[in-house]
C-alpha cells in the first residue's frame, strides 16, 4: 500500500462507497452536472468491462447523474463529493489521497463528458502494467484520433500547451491539454511530488503531474486515444470566457517554471 504524505491538504469531502475493491487500477472520473454525458459514458465502460475499480469524484453536481440510483447499477465502486473549495485539481486531490489509502498500485483519470473514447482505458492500463509512471493519452499519438476539436484548441494544444510542458520534461508529449492519462501510485506518493497540497486548486495539478514525472526519472510514455467534441452546439467545457484561459495559461507558466514544485 502506498503511502502519502502524512500533511497533506485535501478538501473536505463525503464518500459512499458501493462495492469493496475488486481492481489494482482505480479509474477516477472527476465531474460537475454531466448529466446523460456521464451515464452514458459508463453504460460504455460498463460494456467494455475493463478491470478497473471506478471512482467518481463530484465537484458537487445537482443534477440527478451522481445519485446512488445512476451509479450504483453502473458498477461504479465509489462516489466521492467535494464539499471543501476548489475546482478540478482540487476534485483530483481528493480521489488520489482517496484511491492511495484504498491501496491501489495505479490510477486511470477521464474526464466524464463523454469525450473520451473508452477503449483507451486498457491501452493505458496496459503501459502501467509494463511500469510505466506516467501514461500520456494523445489524440495526435499513433491509433490516436481526434474528431472535431475545435481550431483554437487544436492550435494551443499544438502550438502551445505540449511544446512549453515537453520542453519543461524534457520528454515529448502531443497532447498534454488531455485529462486521459494513468498514473503509477509510486509516482504520485513520491516525496518529490507532492500532489497533496492546496497549490492546486483549478488546473495546474495535471499540468505539474505532466512535467513533473520524467524529471524524477520515471518512465512516461504516450498511447494514442479517441477524443469527440460535438458536431454541433456547445463544446462541453469548464473553461469559458477571456479570464479562464488566462489563467489556465498563467498555471501553464507555473508548471513549467517550477512554481509548483516541493520547497523541501
Amino acid at each position: 500500500m502506498s503511502e502519502i504524505e502524512p500533511d497533506r491538504q485535501v478538501p473536505t469531502y463525503e464518500s459512499e462507497v458501493f462495492q469493496p475493491r475488486n481492481s489494482a487500477v482505480a479509474l477516477v472520473i472527476p465531474v460537475i452536472n454531466e448529466g446523460k454525458r456521464l451515464l452514458g459514458q459508463l453504460d460504455a465502460i460498463a460494456a467494455l468491462a475493463p478491470p478497473v475499480d471506478i471512482i467518481i469524484a463530484d465537484g458537487g453536481s445537482n443534477d440527478g447523474s451522481t445519485d446512488a440510483t445512476q451509479l450504483e447499477p453502473r458498477r461504479v465502486r465509489a462516489c466521492l463529493t467535494k464539499t471543501g473549495p476548489g475546482k478540478l485539481s482540487a476534485q483530483l486531490r481528493m480521489a488520489y489521497a482517496w484511491a492511495l489509502e484504498q491501496g491501489y498500485e495505479a490510477i486511470i483519470t477521464m474526464d466524464g463528458n463523454g469525450k473520451d473514447g473508452v477503449d483507451g482505458i486498457q491501452r493505458i492500463l496496459d503501459k502501467l502494467e509494463a511500469g510505466f509512471g506516467y501514461v500520456q493519452g494523445s489524440r495526435y499519438s499513433r491509433g490516436g484520433r481526434a474528431i472535431n476539436t475545435p481550431l483554437s484548441r487544436w492550435i494551443a494544444g499544438r502550438f502551445i500547451h505540449a511544446p512549453l510542458v515537453s520542453l519543461a520534461a524534457r520528454h515529448w508529449f502531443t497532447d498534454t491539454t488531455n485529462g486521459f492519462r494513468g498514473y503509477s501510485s509510486a509516482f504520485l506518493a513520491d516525496p518529490g511530488v507532492r500532489p497533496f497540497r492546496n497549490i492546486f486548486m483549478r488546473y495546474s495539478l495535471l499540468f505539474y503531474l505532466s512535467v513533473r514525472a520524467s524529471q524524477l526519472g520515471y518512465k512516461v510514455t504516450e498511447v494514442g486515444v479517441t477524443r469527440t467534441y460535438p458536431d454541433s452546439g456547445a463544446v462541453p467545457t469548464k473553461i469559458n470566457g477571456f479570464r479562464g484561459k488566462l489563467d489556465l495559461l498563467g498555471e501553464l507558466f507555473g508548471a513549467v517554471t517550477r512554481r509548483y514544485h516541493p520547497k523541501n
